[in-house]
């Protein structure tokens, strides 16, 4: 059995063992000399009360009392306790598209928005599960890591919009790339992705997107906000609106859900395909669908202070003092 000690700090009170030692025996030479100014030697015997042969052995079990008073302050531990916890935990990164067609108003208060608070009410209905964010648009970054931080993921999320990547488009490509990556360590049996878009903009890299999730033992779950009548794209210069996309000819571009991509993508890695434009539905609809590839992973706590000792060491503690109360003549603690 191993042996540890709970309170190491306390050893230092050991060193009140020789400060106790030298007062006791001054105080036993002290009383001896008081003895000797009222009496001399031979009379002693008749005017003080006799002690027992036991009371010899007085200092040395005042001695021992402390020390083992002491040992039970440092508390000695022993042994080992394993716990194990079993929970079901995943790994779930939400992939948010923040191209420019995710200001379209067709979802009110914008489809980034609605986007945005699908992502904060399901994290709150959220327990053991670990997030990361990644935005997306002609380009993919990682905005926070795999994290049991929720409270952080918010106010991630909160400073979003769809002018933090320059490079326009829907790559599906990128950000599945770099959540392989962040899921490296990640059983594959817990690996989710949420994918939330309009589907617009499509660059052609759907299928290439498939096989690597296929590859990498990631379950996608796509989202899709907007609707099929569309509409116009917000331009805003410095948070202002400066008016509507247009095309060449001079037209407003009429931004449309576009779902065939989305639905291909969850299908093929053996996710489902979710309408986000109802917002309460599709919160409850995203915990379902992440419950099912909930894996089970059982974590294993070891404790190297399990077992304390210290009850012991003052039971004996206390043994030593009551022996030198119960042999003393006048059953108090004198020496």
């Amino acid at each position: 059995m191993n042996w540890y000690l709970g309170n190491y700090w306390y050893l230092l009170l050991l060193l009140l063992l020789p400060v106790i030692g030298y007062f006791i025996i001054h105080y036993i030479r002290w009383k001896s000399k008081r003895r000797n100014v009222f009496a001399e030697d031979r009379f002693q015997d008749v005017l003080f009360e006799k002690t027992s042969g036991f009371a010899k052995l007085f200092p040395v079990l005042y001695l021992l009392g402390f020390l083992f008073l002491i040992l039970s302050i440092i508390d000695l531990l022993g042994g080992k306790e394993e716990i194990s916890v079993q929970q079901n935990v995943n790994s779930t990164i939400f992939v948010l598209d923040v191209s420019n067609s995710m200001n379209a108003q067709d979802i009110q208060p914008s489809r980034l928005e609605e986007a945005k608070n699908i992502i904060i009410n399901s994290l709150q209905k959220m327990t053991n599960d670990r997030v990361g964010i990644i935005v997306f648009a002609g380009d993919a970054y990682s905005v926070m890591p795999l994290s049991s931080d929720y409270s952080a993921a918010e106010t991630y999320l909160s400073g979003i919009e769809t002018s933090v990547i320059q490079n326009q488009g829907t790559d599906f490509l990128k950000p599945i790339q770099i959540a392989a990556q962040k899921f490296k360590n990640i059983t594959k049996g817990s690996r989710n992705i949420v994918l939330i878009s309009d589907g617009e903009d499509n660059e052609g890299h759907e299928d290439e997107a498939i096989n690597l999730a296929k590859k990498e033992g990631i379950r996608v779950t796509t989202i899709g906000v907007g609707t099929e009548e569309g509409a116009p794209i917000p331009e805003y210069y410095f948070g202002q609106l400066m008016g509507y996309k247009s095309d060449m000819y001079g037209e407003t571009v009429v931004s449309k859900l576009q779902t065939k991509a989305l639905k291909n993508i969850a299908n093929s890695t053996g996710g489902n395909y979710l309408d986000g434009n109802n917002l309460d539905n599709a919160i409850n609809n995203l915990i379902t669908e992440l419950h099912k590839s909930s894996s089970s992973t059982k974590t294993t706590i070891s404790s190297q202070s399990a077992v304390h000792y210290y009850q012991y060491f003052l039971a004996v503690s206390v043994l030593f003092f009551f022996l030198i109360y119960l042999f003393n003549p006048k059953r108090d603690f004198n020496l």
